[in-house]
């Protein structure tokens, strides 16, 4: 999954960040409305984390601007306003969730999964290909009666080839959703982490799941 942090408080946007960052999250941060434009319709984020008291432009501004340009990511508002007509404000500009400082990390993890549930319109929070079942909240992967121990990386990457099952998903993709924008290695970490993810989930069994397509990038396909 991947994060926007929009917070001018640098400590809060560090425990953020490191926060989700050790939940194996690929986390971006910005600390003013106009980079925050900028970087939501160049990156396809899962989540938006978004502060109301901004620099250059507001939350409620940068929020009603994302859904005018047809942005659609859940939206979690953050503040240390806790006025009725705040809150009701900031959901009637589009966000999709309220969440008013001081707060627990705990809770703020809990909504941005369930935000993101809901995003994704599960009837089930599982996600399968034949024997192969990962379930995202519980971070456990299964093929058959055998539980697979993965890495964070490599978590975030099978679950990101799971949620878009069937479809090609080239190395750019992947760079960006499963690493920040501030990685500065090259594409070729992508392979590298699709053959680990052979060596667990697949090479022991029959049948082969993960596809290469060549030029293109790779699938997971049961067919």
């Amino acid at each position: 999954m991947r994060v926007l942090i929009i917070e001018d408080d640098r400590k809060v946007a560090g425990f953020l960040a490191r926060g989700l960052k050790e939940e194996q999250y690929a986390v971006d941060v910005c600390r003013d409305g106009e980079e925050a434009l900028q970087l939501a319709q160049l990156y396809d984020y899962d989540i938006i984390i978004l502060d109301i008291m901004l620099p250059r432009k507001d939350g409620f501004t940068v929020c009603r601007e994302l859904r005018a340009k047809g942005i659609f990511t859940p939206i979690l508002m953050l503040t240390a306003k806790d006025a009725l007509e705040d809150k009701v404000k900031g959901l009637s500009e589009g966000a999709d969730d309220y969440l008013t400082k001081p707060f627990s990390f705990e809770e703020l993890l809990a909504r941005i999964k369930a935000l993101f549930r809901r995003s994704q319109d599960y009837k089930t929070t599982l996600l399968k290909a034949e024997d192969l079942v990962l379930d995202p909240l519980r971070r456990t992967v299964k093929r058959g009666n055998q539980k697979i121990e993965l890495t964070g990386k490599e978590f975030a990457l099978l679950e990101y080839l799971l949620r878009n099952k069937g479809r090609i998903i080239s190395p750019t993709m992947i760079l960006e959703h499963v690493w920040d924008k501030d990685y500065l290695g090259g594409s070729n970490v992508v392979n590298v982490y699709i053959n680990h993810l052979r060596e667990k989930i697949d090479r022991p069994f029959a049948k082969k799941l993960i596809k290469t397509i060549r030029g293109q990038g790779f699938t997971i396909d049961e067919n």
